[in-house]
C-alpha cells in the first residue's frame, strides 16, 4: 500500500487527515484570494471561441511557467502544455478546457462576458464561458501551484494542459494528432473534472464507467432536379428525399440498434429552397449523433449513409448524384472512466475531502459529449478518470424548488457558477488525486 499522501506533504508532517485536508484548503483559499480570483474573473470577462484562445493559452502559459513548468504554446492549434518532473515515478496528465461558447451572456453578473468574436466560420458572436470552463483553466492553474509548493510529496511527472475547442470535439484530437503522447512524456493516467451546474456547491462526483456519449456531427448533401413547383413530375425534389431520409433515420434507433443500448440521432437543421413555387436542386441537412458504445456509434454512422444514399437510388437520381454524406471533425468516442482507477479515487476523495459531500454514483440523465476520450482510448493504455465538482449553491436549489426561478443549464445565457467553491474544490480534488498517484512507496509496499 502507498502511504497517506496528504501525510507527506512537507507542510503537513505529524498531521491527522482532517488537519491535513484543512492545511491544504487554507493554501488553497489564500491562493484564491490572492490570485485566482482575479484570473477567474478575467477569464470569465474574457472569453474566446473553439481555435481562437489565443489571449488565454498566453496567459495560462505565463503562469504555468510561473508555477516552475516547462511550457510548450501551440500544441494542437491553440493549446499550451506544462511538464513538472520531480525525479522517478509515473507520469499524470491534468486537463482543463479552456474555449467558450457563442452565447450572449444574460446571467445579470456585474462581471458578465460582453465580448464578441468571430470564430473559425467567418461569424463574429457574442462569446460567453457558459459552461465552467473558465473554472477549470482557473483550476488549472491553482493546481499547479499546488504542486509546486509541494514537491516534496510526490515523484514523478505532471503533464499540465490548457486544450483548445472541446465545444467542437476537436481540441483533444487535434493536440493527439500533434504529437501530445510523442512530443511530450506519455501518461500512465488522465485526469479532469468538470464544473456542474446540476450539482451542489460542496459536492463532488466520481464513478466508474461510462461518463459522456460519444457524439458525431453529420452533414448531407442531398442533390436533386430542379423544377417549376407547379410541374413537380419534370424535376427530383430533394426536399422531399430529405423528407423520407429523416423519417428513415428513426428506424435506426427503432428497428437496427438493440432496445437495451442507447441511441439518438436528431435532425437539427433542414434547410432547402427559397421560393414556393421553385423545386430547388439541393437541400441539406445537420444531425447530432449519439450513443454510448463504440459499436452502437458505428452502426448508426453506416445506417445513415446506406439510408441516404438509397433514398437517392429510390428516388432516381444517378450514383454520381447521390446523397453525400460526411462525419465531420466535431466528433467524439465515449468517455469511459476506469474502473480501478475511478474507484481508487473516490476513496481518496472520501478521505481527503472532509469538508466535501461524496455523492454516490449517479444514472447518467443525458446524452451529453466530452472529448476528453481521445486521451484514454484503449489503444493509448492511458488510464483515466474525469470526475465533476458542484458549481451551484444550495440556495438557488431550494429557492426552485419553492417556485423560485430554475438554475439555469450549461450553455444557457443565464449561466451562472459560484467560482470560490467550484475553483477551490476542484483544485483540492485534483491536487490530493495527483498526489495519491505519485505518492512515494513505502519500502517494499506494494501498489
Amino acid at each position: 500500500m502507498r502511504i497517506s499522501i496528504l501525510a507527506l506533504a512537507a507542510t503537513l508532517v505529524l498531521a491527522t487527515p482532517v488537519e491535513a485536508q484543512e492545511d491544504l484548503s487554507a493554501q488553497v483559499d489564500a491562493d484564491y484570494e490572492a490570485l485566482l480570483e482575479d484570473l477567474f474573473l478575467d477569464f470569465h470577462r474574457n472569453p474566446e471561441l473553439s481555435y481562437m484562445e489565443t489571449r488565454t493559452a498566453g496567459i495560462i502559459a505565463t503562469q504555468l511557467r510561473e508555477a516552475g513548468a516547462e511550457v510548450t504554446e501551440g500544441v494542437g492549434g491553440t493549446g499550451v502544455v506544462g511538464i513538472m518532473r520531480n525525479g522517478e515515478g509515473p507520469t499524470v496528465l491534468v486537463r482543463a478546457d479552456m474555449d467558450g461558447l457563442p452565447v450572449m451572456e444574460d446571467s445579470g453578473l456585474d462581471y458578465a462576458s460582453t465580448a464578441r468574436q468571430t470564430g473559425v466560420d467567418g461569424v463574429e458572436a457574442p462569446v460567453m464561458h457558459a459552461c465552467g470552463h473558465d473554472v477549470h483553466i482557473t483550476s488549472l492553474i491553482g493546481t499547479a501551484r499546488q504542486l509546486a509548493r509541494l514537491r516534496d510529496s510526490w515523484n514523478g511527472t505532471v503533464v499540465l494542459i490548457a486544450q483548445p475547442a472541446e465545444e467542437r470535439l476537436g481540441g483533444a484530437r487535434a493536440m493527439m494528432e500533434d504529437g501530445l503522447y510523442e512530443r511530450f512524456p506519455k501518461p500512465d493516467y488522465a485526469l479532469a473534472f468538470h464544473v456542474s451546474a446540476a450539482l451542489p456547491t460542496g459536492s463532488i462526483a466520481m464513478q466508474p464507467g461510462l461518463i459522456a456519449s460519444s457524439s458525431d456531427s453529420v452533414d448531407i448533401t442531398i442533390h436533386g432536379v430542379g423544377a417549376h413547383g407547379a410541374y413537380p413530375h419534370m424535376g427530383i425534389d430533394p426536399i422531399v428525399m430529405g423528407a423520407e431520409i429523416i423519417m428513415s433515420l428513426q428506424t435506426l434507433v427503432s428497428r437496427t440498434v438493440s432496445p437495451l443500448d442507447p441511441a439518438v440521432i436528431t435532425v437539427g437543421a433542414f434547410q432547402g429552397g427559397i421560393k414556393h413555387n421553385i423545386i430547388p436542386d439541393r437541400a441539406t441537412m445537420q444531425l447530432t449523433v449519439r450513443s454510448n458504445d463504440q459499436e452502437v456509434r458505428e452502426t448508426l454512422l453506416e445506417g445513415i449513409a446506406r439510408i441516404a444514399e438509397n433514398v437517392g437510388r429510390m428516388s432516381g437520381m444517378p450514383e454520381d448524384r447521390l446523397p453525400e454524406v460526411v462525419v465531420s471533425n466535431e466528433s467524439t468516442p465515449p468517455t469511459i472512466n476506469d474502473e480501478a482507477l475511478s474507484n481508487r479515487l473516490r476513496g481518496v476523495f472520501a478521505d481527503g475531502l472532509t469538508d466535501a459531500v461524496l455523492l454516490d454514483p449517479m444514472e447518467q440523465t443525458g446524452m451529453g459529449a466530452e472529448d476528453f476520450a481521445y486521451f484514454v482510448q484503449p489503444d493509448t493504455g492511458v488510464r483515466g478518470a474525469y470526475f465533476s465538482v458542484g458549481g451551484t449553491p444550495q440556495s438557488a436549489f431550494d429557492a426552485a424548488e419553492a417556485g423560485g426561478p430554475p438554475v439555469p443549464s450549461h450553455h444557457s445565457p443565464f449561466f451562472r457558477i459560484d467560482p470560490e467553491p467550484s475553483v477551490t474544490l476542484g483544485t483540492e480534488a485534483m491536487v490530493i488525486a495527483v498526489l495519491d498517484l505519485l505518492a512515494p512507496e513505502t519500502s517494499g509496499a506494494d501498489d
